[in-house]
């Protein structure tokens, strides 16, 4: 028996599994949005973006009936599309082309936390500013969080190697970050300088 956090929810997947277009609609209408947010973390572009939402809910609709409410739905339908991104590259040799060896020096100190310092917006934009594999691991790891060992598996690459990308990517955005508060912090500068020069 299939259980779901709502009755809604319970109603639906069931009309989904019968293949009920118009359930199979709603359900769309209603994930689509949030799980796009997903594919945009591991696309290149927003058409590719969308080529993995769509086969992505190919294989929601139908392995939908092998879910058995084991932790939660929403995350069953984001690994999916994790999985699906991953999968889209693989096919394309584009998963780790440029993940570097695993003696690739470390830069990234744990204590700054770059990631609570950034919008979603900003966040988002600055993703996609990485390198393919540095962009890879940072959201497995940091936003769905799977280990470095599960990452290794998925990516063929090591651990050691994971960790690395992992910490270039965090030395990436905080660098990104630092050069943006900068801008900010002259633009606002000048702007009271003038306003103070003008008064």
């Amino acid at each position: 028996m299939i259980v779901t956090e709502n009755a809604i929810d319970f109603d639906l997947i069931h009309r989904c599994i019968e293949n009920d277009r118009r359930a199979q609609y709603d359900f769309y209408e209603k994930y689509a949005p949030k799980l796009y947010g997903v594919c945009l973390r591991y696309a290149k572009t927003m058409i590719d973006a969308e080529d993995i939402l769509q086969e992505g809910f190919i294989k929601v609709f139908k392995f939908l009936k092998n879910y058995r409410g084991e932790g939660s739905f929403d995350g069953w339908l984001r690994k999916i599309m994790v999985t699906t991104a991953m999968n889209f590259y693989k096919k394309k040799n584009l998963v780790n082309n440029d993940v570097e060896p695993e003696t690739v020096r470390t830069f990234y100190h744990a204590d700054y936390d770059v990631v609570s310092a950034m919008s979603h917006n900003e966040l988002l934009q600055f993703i996609h500013e990485l390198p393919q594999g540095y962009r890879t691991v940072f959201n497995l790891n940091t936003i769905e969080g799977y280990s470095h060992k599960e990452i290794g598996e998925m990516m063929q690459i090591s651990v050691n190697t994971s960790k690395s990308q992992l910490s270039r990517a965090r030395y990436s955005l905080r660098k990104r970050l630092e050069t943006l508060f900068h801008q900010e912090s002259a633009f606002y500068g000048t702007a009271t300088f003038q306003g103070t020069y003008c008064s």
